[in-house]
C-alpha cells in the first residue's frame, strides 16, 4: 500500500526539465481531457493533467471489480448465466451459459464484458448493490478520495465516477497482484465454459500487440465518459503507468497513449542519465 499510494510530484524537476524533451510540444494537441502518467517504482509523475478532476471511468470500473474477484477466494466457483444478469445486448455470454469463476473474469477483462460484470458482482455481493459497498469499501482502503462506485461495470451512471490520479492507484495496486497482471497482459485467448465449449477472445486493448513493452491495462468507452484507458508499458527495465481519461475517439485513446508513453520513456532516459 505504502508504494501504491506514493506519488512524487517533485523530483523530476530537481534533475531535468521535462518541457524540454522532445515530445513535449505534442501533449498540448492531445484530446483527453484527464491523465496522468508515473514511473510506477517511484511513483514519479511525469506529466498530468487535471488528474485531481471528477470523471466517468466507464469499462476502468471492471478493474475493481477484477480485483474483488481475484482476491475473493472463490476463483474455482461455477457461475450459472441467468436472464437476470443479461440485460445489455453487446455481450457474448447468453443465459444458460455456465463459467468458473476465474474464467468469467477472464472474459469480462479481455471482452470489457458488462454483463459478466454483472454476473460476477451478483455471485460474490449477492446482488448489484451490495458488491457496490464492497467495490467503495475496496476503494476507500486503496484512499480513492474522488471515487464512487454505482455499478460493476462502467456503464452510464451519473454516481460512477473517480478521478485519473484514483484509476492510477488501482491500476498500480492490480498490477501487484501477479493474476491480475497475466490477465490484462493477454493479448487473446479461448475462454472455455463448463459445457466444453470455448469463447475465442480478442483483448479490447490493442496496444497489448501494437506497442513494445505493453503489459496491459484496461480499455473504456461510454458517450458519458468518452474514450478512456489504463496502460501499462515496460522498457528497459522502467514501466510506465497511465491513466487517459475522455479521448476523442475510441482510436484516439491508443495513439495519445502511446504519445504519452513515447514521452515518458525519453524523460525517464533523461533523468537516468543525470542521476547515478
Amino acid at each position: 500500500m505504502e508504494k501504491i499510494a506514493r506519488i512524487d510530484t517533485t523530483s523530476l524537476r530537481t534533475v531535468i526539465d521535462p518541457d524540454t524533451i522532445a515530445g513535449c510540444e505534442q501533449l498540448g494537441d492531445l484530446s483527453a481531457e484527464a491523465w496522468i502518467l508515473v514511473e510506477d517504482s517511484t511513483g514519479m509523475v511525469i506529466s498530468q493533467k487535471n488528474a485531481d478532476k471528477r470523471m466517468f471511468m466507464a469499462s476502468l470500473t471492471k478493474m475493481m471489480t477484477c480485483l474483488l474477484a481475484l482476491e475473493s477466494e472463490k476463483l474455482s466457483d461455477s457461475i450459472d448465466i441467468t436472464q437476470e444478469v443479461c440485460p445489455l445486448r453487446d455481450s457474448h455470454i447468453r443465459p444458460g451459459d455456465a463459467f468458473l469463476m476465474s474464467d468469467l473474469v477472464d472474459e469480462m477483462m479481455l471482452l470489457s464484458d458488462n454483463n459478466a460484470a454483472l454476473a460476477i458482482s451478483n455471485h460474490l455481493g449477492g446482488s448489484e448493490e451490495a458488491f457496490c459497498e464492497m467495490m467503495n469499501a475496496k476503494a476507500a482502503y486503496l484512499g480513492m478520495d474522488s471515487t464512487h462506485f454505482a455499478n460493476p461495470n462502467g456503464m452510464p451512471n451519473d454516481s460512477n465516477y473517480s478521478s485519473a490520479r484514483n484509476l492510477l492507484s488501482l491500476a498500480r495496486y492490480g498490477l501487484c497482484d501477479s493474476l491480475f497482471a497475466s490477465i490484462v497482459s493477454t493479448s487473446k485467448m479461448d475462454i472455455p465454459l463448463l459445457d466444453g465449449r470455448h469463447l475465442p477472445s480478442q483483448n479490447t486493448n490493442v496496444m497489448l500487440e501494437s506497442y513494445a513493452g505493453c503489459i496491459g491495462v484496461k480499455t473504456g468507452y461510454t458517450r458519458q465518459a468518452g474514450a478512456c484507458l489504463a496502460s501499462a508499458a515496460t522498457r528497459e527495465g522502467v514501466t510506465l503507468v497511465l491513466i487517459l481519461l475522455n479521448s476523442r475517439s475510441r482510436s484516439s485513446r491508443f495513439i495519445e497513449s502511446a504519445i504519452l508513453l513515447d514521452y515518458g520513456f525519453r524523460v525517464m532516459k533523461a533523468y537516468r542519465s543525470h542521476t547515478p
